[in-house]
């Protein structure tokens, strides 16, 4: 528990020391945040919880797919990665797509992503996924608007095939707003170990904030179906926002204790004459802390 606690810790210290890098820190646009406190104790309560998630996922052979959109720096990663922290990576397993490759252009639009849909008793979270078309591939001009327009008519369709072959499709849209996005770009361009998470699309997308608004709103009418609904989370504060997409993510699974057998620790055995070989100093690492 200490080690989860002094991990968790750092990630949180880590954001007030972004904060802090700006000169005015105190006009963040957040309301008045969670308490660690709470955040802890209730972050760890849905940990649990999640892997007890994890085990029924894999006892019973469901197979789920969660979909995580929506605008850059509103807290996707951060979700994920409290997601996915103390979970059996077999089990549990992040999609992160890079640009498409000239040969992946020119497939099926869908076929890219099929390779990576969950097996039996698997959870796959994809970091943005087939609906970059409806999002920056449209905006940016990346997509033609006959390609954007099949992709309309298609996706409801293979969300439904999915559906109906087992799979279960959770779709989440984090929402922060115009201040918070400002806000935090400056924090990444002004924290050495964050710049890389600045991207030329990051930039365009606070350039061209009204189109990412109006495809966001196309996306939500045409693919807002019963199978496979969009779930939009507050993502203005960070901790709040990863509580409630855990709890939320959890509601959505009939999920039970699988029992588990006792496990009781080996004594070791002992081979007779048998001695252990000295490895030479040169080959350890040195110690420096």
């Amino acid at each position: 528990m200490l080690d989860s606690f002094d991990e968790e810790l750092e990630e949180e210290l880590d954001d007030d020391r972004l904060a802090a890098l700006l000169d005015h820190a105190s006009d963040h646009p957040d309301e008045k945040s969670l308490s660690r406190s709470v955040y802890f104790k209730e972050l760890f309560r849905l940990q649990r919880e999640l892997v007890k998630l994890q085990d029924w996922i894999s006892a019973t052979g469901a197979k789920a797919v969660v979909l995580f959109e929506g605008r850059d720096s509103a807290g996707k990663g951060g979700a994920i990665k409290r997601i996915t922290q103390r979970l059996n990576p077999r089990v549990c397993r992040v999609v992160a797509l890079p640009a498409p490759s000239e040969r992946e252009k020119g497939q099926w639009y869908f076929q890219r992503y099929a390779p990576h849909l969950p097996a039996r008793g698997e959870l796959v979270l994809f970091d943005r996924s087939w609906y970059n078309r409806a999002g920056v591939e449209r905006v940016m001009g990346f997509a033609t608007p006959d390609e954007v327009e099949e992709f309309y008519r298609s996706v409801p369709e293979f969300e439904r095939m999915l559906v109906r072959s087992g799979i279960t499709v959770i779709k989440y849209w984090f929402s922060i707003t115009d201040e918070q996005q400002h806000f935090r770009f400056l924090m990444r361009i002004h924290d050495p170990l964050k710049q890389w998470k600045l991207s030329p699309m990051d930039l365009q997308s606070r350039v061209r904030w009204e189109d990412y608004t109006r495809a966001k709103e196309d996306m939500f009418e045409r693919t807002h179906i019963p199978e496979a609904r969009w779930w939009v989370i507050d993502g203005n504060d960070k901790k709040r926002a990863r509580l409630n997409c855990i709890s939320h993510l959890l509601s959505q699974f009939p999920y039970s204790d699988i029992a588990h057998a006792d496990v009781e620790l080996p004594d070791r055995k002992h081979t007779p004459g048998y001695k252990r070989e000295d490895i030479p100093e040169a080959m350890y690492v040195p110690d420096r802390y």
